[in-house]
Parts: structure tokens; C-alpha cells; sequence
């Protein structure tokens, strides 16, 4: 088979990998390299294969070119030369339980996968979702009307003082660039999975808004849980309504994108302000019983807050200590775009306080930084920060973790205000062709193995402590009582590892882990 393209292509063969990846390098500071796929070939994410008792699966990438490369390695006995990193696992001290991994549904990801042909867009969301040979993706965000990856503002009733919603309608959009791969996706999905779709919006029509337009910092208009609140309210029951009509429904929802940057005047996209006071007295008055009434949403997953962690603890506690708004709350949604603000331990801290509520990431891009924006084709630090990220926040109670645009141009759009990112798949400009970024198989290393229902277990370094430096680490074990042990090494030096399992006494198992690499080890309970 032959792929088009100046830049010479090599192929990467890993063992029990159905069809191998195809590489390509692009220009960059450390060998820039994505994977190809076409309208007649793509990798696949290689089966765990057969393996034996005493037996562990790895699967590698690496910035030297690895792509979940796999092989098996053997327990040994326990051994006082040990690596120069030693862990020990002891999964009869579980934590939090897994609710999956995902991405968006965004009016960007519909325009591009709309300019390939059927098979080939079919095929980015096989990549997605399926858990046979993708990353089986159970979780996907879907943008209530418009937002910033959209070509325009638009909401579902533009009609001033249609309080009502008379004209209340689902849009262009969602007909031809939501709904259709949603629906391929729930066919990706496994008998014994389901997708979480979970909705979020930017804002609320701009007549409804202070500012009279969706995009720029303001609130909804008059009183606090006035006529205006509650059409707001009414506005998220139509829209699951609508989209039940089309065979779509929601497992979630949060309440309002960034509310935060609603508070700038000068924001570029849409956006709407909900403080924790609001959003505590909307929930608690009107949208909490509205939706808890509806036999369509009586059951839906409320998410609060879903802004940038560095706020996350004093927001919740304002919602979570009202003990009316409290109880229509199921888990605290954030964002990752100022982690450097707080640390990762705050999400122990929500979990702490509320142990009830599950925590989840439902967005996060590369690329978004002025200084550093938009596409980097097969820039390996920017899949190191997607791995970094997800392992830090599972060992801080996070219960999954969900990406934003499935896939982009080479601009990294469509946006209709400039706000260019980048992706886990990029479309080249040659005809149905597409790249995988490692920001893809970092994502494959923690989605593809750790299934919905698995449980965080116990892993500890030498000290006692959770690795986070200088190789960080976190663990679960799935429904077969299986082992899954995600590693990442940011460092420019290798490892040597050494991995205990408390139910394999006299055992232990040594990985050598190479500089600015990723790995997933799995095996059985016992011997």
C-alpha cells in the first residue's frame, strides 16, 4: 500500500496489532510523529491477546516511535536487586469506580468528519468508540446549541420574548453535524456498555441574556429565578425532548460551561455567568425539580460547577452545604485549562467532604495557549500532558476523564472566533486521509483497558506515598479481577521498575521503562 506525502513513511509492527501503524514525521523539536490512515487502511488498537499465570501484557509508546506496542513479560521472584523505582499494588483497597473515558460531539468535529467520505468518517468513530480495536470510548459530550467550535452563534429559539418556547427547534447542526455520529457511535457501543451522553451549554439565547448577546460576559436576565430562569429551566427540558424524538437519550448533564468566564464582558464566544449562589438557587428551586419531575430526565446525572479546578472546593461547598440543592446533585464536573493554578489533591479534598459524588473531566485540548496554539502534528509532549493529566486526577478520585473536539482541521478548527486547538486526530488536506497524534494512544494507554465499572486500586511507591515523580503511576482492577497499571515517564532518563502485588506474595515483576515513554501492564489475580 502506498500513502502519499514528501516525508517518507515507515512502518511500526507491533505483535497482536491487527493492522500496524504508519507513520509520518513532521518538523519539531523531538520527533514529531503521527500515524496515517486513509480511505483504504488505519492501525488498530492491538487485543490483549493470551497470555499466561505467571504473566504480565505491556503495551509501550514511546517519544522513540513505540505506538502501544505489545509484548509479555514474566513475574519473577522477589528480590532484594530490585529496580531503582519499586511499587506495590494491593487491589483489596479499592477506591473510586470508573465511569469511562470520552470525547465531544462538537459542530467543528461534524464539519470535518462531513468532508470525508462515509466509510472513512465511519471509521474515526469505530476508532473512537469501538472497544475491540479503538479506544472504546463510553462517555461523549454533546454542546447544547452553539459554542466557540461552531461556525456561528446560534441557540434553539432566537425569538425575542418567546418565553414559551413556541419556536423552540433543533437546528441545521444538529441534524447533520451532531446527531448522525451519535448514532454511529451508539452502534460502536458494546452489548454490556452504554454511551454516557451528557449535555452542556454555553449560554442562553441572547435575548434572555443581560448583555443581549450569547457571546461576552453577562447573566440571565431579571430576578433571580424569575420568568427568565424559569424558561431557562423549560429550554433544558426541550432540548432532551427533542433529541429523545431522534432516538437520542442523555445519561448527564451540567449546568453551565465556565461559568466563570461569564463574569468578563470582553469573553470572545459564548458564554453566560452562574455563581455558586445562582446555581445553587436554580438547581434547588427550579431546574432540579423540573427535570427530577419529567420521566424523561427523572434520572439524569446532574453535574455541578464544570469550570477550571482552581475553584472547584469553594463552589462546591456553596452548592453541596444547601441541603435542598444537594440532593438533585449526582457529580462535580471540571476542566483542566488552569491545573498549574491547583493542585490535584483538591479533587481528594471535594471527595472528602462530599464522598458521594463522583468527579469528572469533561474537557480538555492542547493547543490552546496563545503562545503555543493550535495544531503541532505529532508533538509527543502534548500527548505526555494528556497521560499526566488523567493519571493525576484518577489518583485523586476522578472517575473519568473526557477529551473535547474528536477531530480538527490542519488549522484546528473550525471556530468561529479564531480559538484554533488542537486534537487527538487531525484531517490532512490530502482526500480522506487523517492523522493520529499521540495525544490518540496516550488516551488508548488508561481508555482501552480501564472499562467502565473498574476500580482504582492502592499503589504505592517505597516511601508509602502515590508516584508522581519521577515516573508517576496509578492502578486499577477490572471486573475479572484483572490488573491494570498505567505508567508515564516524563524524565529524560530511563527507568528500571519493580511492581508488587500484594495477592502474589514472593513475586514481582520489572518493566525497564524508557526515557519519555508510556505503559500498560496487565495480568491476572494470581498465579
Amino acid at each position: 500500500m502506498m500513502l502519499g506525502g514528501a516525508i517518507s513513511l515507515l512502518f511500526i509492527i507491533s505483535a497482536f496489532a491487527q493492522r500496524p501503524c504508519v507513520q509520518k514525521k513532521f518538523p519539531g523539536a523531538r520527533n514529531n510523529v503521527v500515524c496515517v490512515c486513509n480511505s483504504t487502511y488505519c492501525d488498530d488498537i492491538p487485543s490483549i491477546g493470551t497470555f499466561q499465570s505467571n504473566e504480565a501484557v505491556m503495551f509501550k509508546s514511546s517519544l522513540s516511535g513505540q505506538r502501544l506496542a505489545r509484548s509479555v513479560i514474566t513475574f519473577g521472584a522477589k528480590s532484594s536487586k530490585a529496580g531503582n523505582l519499586n511499587f506495590k499494588l494491593d487491589a483489596s483497597k479499592q477506591y473510586q469506580q470508573m465511569l469511562g473515558f470520552g470525547g465531544a460531539f462538537t459542530d467543528a468535529t461534524g464539519i470535518n468528519l462531513n468532508t470525508l467520505s462515509s466509510n472513512v468518517s465511519k471509521d474515526i468513530i469505530r476508532q473512537y468508540f469501538s472497544k475491540e480495536n479503538g479506544l472504546g470510548y463510553t462517555i461523549a459530550r454533546v454542546p447544547m446549541a452553539s459554542c466557540d467550535f461552531s461556525t456561528h452563534e446560534y441557540s434553539y429559539d432566537d425569538i425575542e420574548n418567546d418565553f414559551d418556547l413556541l419556536n423552540f427547534n433543533l437546528t441545521n447542526e444538529d441534524m447533520t453535524l451532531k446527531i448522525p455520529y451519535i448514532l454511529q457511535a451508539q452502534k460502536f457501543i458494546s452489548i454490556d456498555e452504554k454511551l454516557k451522553l451528557f449535555a452542556s451549554p454555553w449560554s442562553a439565547p441572547a435575548w434572555m441574556k443581560t448583555n443581549g448577546h450569547m457571546k461576552g460576559g453577562g447573566e440571565l436576565k431579571g430576578e433571580k429565578n424569575g420568568k427568565y430562569y424559569q424558561t431557562w429551566s423549560n429550554y433544558f427540558l426541550k432540548f432532551f425532548e427533542f433529541y429523545a424524538k431522534k432516538s437520542i437519550t442523555f445519561w448527564g448533564m451540567t449546568i453551565q460551561n465556565e461559568p466563570s468566564s461569564g463574569l468578563d464582558p470582553l469573553y470572545k464566544w459564548q458564554t453566560m455567568a452562574l455563581t455558586a449562589e445562582m446555581e445553587r438557587d436554580f438547581l434547588s428551586q427550579i431546574l432540579g425539580p423540573a427535570l427530577r419531575a419529567s420521566n424523561l430526565t427523572q434520572n439524569l446525572k446532574i453535574m455541578i460547577y464544570e469550570d477550571q479546578r482552581v475553584g472547584i472546593k469553594e463552589y462546591v461547598d456553596k452548592v453541596m452545604k444547601d441541603p435542598v440543592a444537594a440532593k438533585y446533585v449526582d457529580g462535580v464536573a471540571y476542566h483542566w485549562y488552569e491545573d498549574y493554578l491547583a493542585k490535584a489533591s483538591v479533587l481528594t479534598e471535594v471527595h472528602n467532604s462530599f464522598p458521594s459524588l463522583f468527579q469528572l473531566n469533561t474537557e480538555a485540548c492542547t493547543g490552546y495557549l496563545p503562545f503555543l496554539g493550535g495544531v503541532s502534528l505529532g508533538d509527543w509532549s502534548r500527548g505526555d500532558q494528556y497521560i499526566h493529566s488523567i493519571i493525576e486526577d484518577t489518583q485523586n478520585f476522578g472517575s473519568g476523564w473526557v477529551d473535547w473536539n474528536l477531530c480538527l482541521n490542519l488549522q484546528g478548527g473550525p471556530n468561529w472566533v479564531g480559538n484554533f486547538v488542537d486534537a487527538p486526530i487531525i484531517l490532512s488536506n490530502t482526500t480522506n486521509e487523517y492523522y493520529k497524534n499521540p495525544m490518540f494512544y496516550a488516551l488508548a494507554h488508561i481508555s482501552t483497558f480501564v472499562r467502565p465499572g473498574s476500580f482504582r486500586i492502592q499503589l504505592l511507591d517505597s516511601s508509602g506515598e502515590q508516584p508522581t515523580f519521577p515516573v508517576e503511576v496509578v492502578a486499577f482492577t477490572n471486573s475479572q479481577s484483572q490488573r491494570i497499571v498505567v505508567l508515564n515517564n516524563r524524565e529524560d532518563s530511563d527507568h528500571e521498575i519493580s511492581i508488587e502485588d500484594a495477592q502474589r506474595p514472593g513475586q514481582m515483576l520489572t518493566v525497564k521503562m524508557e526515557q519519555h515513554s508510556m505503559i500498560t501492564l496487565i495480568w491476572n489475580k494470581s498465579a
